[in-house]
């Protein structure tokens, strides 16, 4: 096992790993920004360096000052956390090539799963269902891309390939439409990731948002730790995810699950990682494999009562994982409510120092959070400041719990979207499950939002 992991991140997610690390014996090293030189994981770390500045190009994005920080201060091996540049397949070679152990992927995975034409290539030989679409990427001849989209039928979607995060992607719901859709999402792709290529799929009018979590060590061993559902979504980005996903049958996710652990086997794939699929019509259809800790896991680890985080750490270790898939139960439900810093009508962030925090608690309540009172948010990042999750026996048992949790919690000094949490947690047909991708956006038109 390692002696010292550096922590490439920051937020909830650096005290999550730091946490991790405790309970295993492991110390820690802290990178940060000037930003966040007051940040609850900065003082509690057992080393802490400042690497730059407050934007990320120059600290959290800087691979030059990560490594060189592990080597000054003995780390064996660096965390990514989720974001930055966790999902960069360069970092993961130079900080192997330097001579430390990334706490993920091996490069070539992170590349392969990266490029979306690529991951869904892979998905298909693997015999992971995949949604209909343009074999590859998309060809230059407008004349092919029209006879493309004839035969899989519109509404189609154009990607990046390179995309992700919710970018990159337009919606053609005509012929007409069509060419000018793929010139424009080519440019934009090329702008923002670097890579023009684009690739069609067929667009589903109302699906949800189930992934499916993995596991695999290196010694050929891969598990699955049941589904999530992510459907409560505004412009891509996830607000409030749950375990088990409500109204679809096991069988079927037993099914997708053993193909998607049968996938990481057949790719040599290590760490945690996560399949997601669209699904609809009572089909899955595979959208893209995030090589990474999801913010999401917490719903995870509490309905199977396992550590991913530590166990990330313990197959970079070379350990194998101690449990097969038969041992694996999912028990009760969890839900997650995420916590950010911004206008909840208007969804404009909302930075700044935060004069009053009480957490909530009681039977089957989690908050992680680097939040406290007189913590100043800072404008620079991702306005999330924490993750409240809870788990019941039943889903109307957590529904009830957050409920609860959510009245509970103080945040003052800023704004945050907690109102919104408060109202959803009320609505008839979240509380009666399975709402699609699209229904939180039309909820918020409903609502005037």
């Amino acid at each position: 096992m390692f002696k010292k992991v550096l922590i490439a991140n920051r937020g909830e997610i650096a005290l999550r790993i730091q946490r991790a690390c405790r309970e295993l014996g492991i110390k820690s090293v802290v990178v940060y920004s000037e930003a966040d030189r007051d940040a609850k994981y900065v003082r509690l770390a057992d080393e802490a360096v400042c690497i730059g500045p407050a934007p990320s190009a120059q600290s959290y994005l800087s691979m030059p000052a990560i490594i060189a920080t592990a080597e000054v201060t003995d780390a064996e091996a660096i965390h990514p956390g989720y974001g930055f540049l966790s999902e960069n397949a360069d970092f993961a070679e130079r900080v192997e090539r330097s001579g430390f152990t990334f706490i993920g992927p091996t490069p070539e995975s992170i590349r392969l799963m990266g490029d979306k034409v690529s991951a869904k290539q892979a998905m298909i030989r693997a015999g992971v269902p995949c949604v209909p679409g343009s074999e590859g990427a998309l060809p230059e001849d407008p004349k092919e891309i029209i006879k493309i989209a004839r035969s899989v039928g519109y509404p189609v979607i154009i990607k990046a390939a390179g995309g992700g995060g919710g970018r990159g992607m337009r919606v053609v719901h005509t012929e007409a439409a069509l060419v000018h859709a793929v010139q424009t999402t080519r440019a934009e792709a090329g702008a923002a990731f670097g890579n023009p290529e684009v690739y069609m799929e067929k667009f589903l009018e109302n699906p949800r948002h189930v992934e499916i979590q993995i596991l695999a060590d290196t010694h050929k061993n891969a598990v699955w730790l049941g589904e999530r559902d992510c459907s409560m979504q505004r412009r891509h980005q996830k607000i409030i995810e749950e375990a088990p996903a409500p109204g679809i049958p096991r069988r079927a996710i037993e099914k997708v699950g053993d193909r998607c652990a049968a996938a990481c086997k057949k790719m040599g794939y290590r760490g945690a990682g996560t399949f997601e699929f669209l699904y609809e019509n009572g089909e899955f259809y595979f959208i893209e494999m995030n090589t990474r800790v999801q913010v999401e896991h917490p719903v995870t680890e509490m309905v199977t009562g396992i550590d991913i985080v530590q166990q990330q750490i313990k197959i970079a270790a070379g350990e194998k994982l101690p449990f097969t898939q038969r041992q694996i139960e999912m028990r009760g439900h969890a839900i997650e409510c995420r916590i950010n810093a911004e206008d909840p009508v208007k969804f404009i962030p909302s930075p700044g120092r935060i004069t009053m925090w009480h957490a909530p608690g009681g039977p089957g309540v989690r908050v992680d959070s680097h939040a406290y009172t007189n913590y100043f948010v800072p404008p620079n990042y991702d306005s999330m400041i924490g993750k409240i999750i809870v788990h019941g026996d039943t889903r109307e048992q957590a529904l009830a719990r957050m409920r609860i949790a959510l009245s509970e919690t103080v945040v003052e000094g800023i704004q945050t979207n907690i109102p919104l949490h408060r109202e959803l947690m009320a609505d008839a047909k979240f509380i009666e499950g399975g709402t699609s991708i699209h229904y939180l956006e039309g909820w918020m038109a409903a609502h005037k939002r």
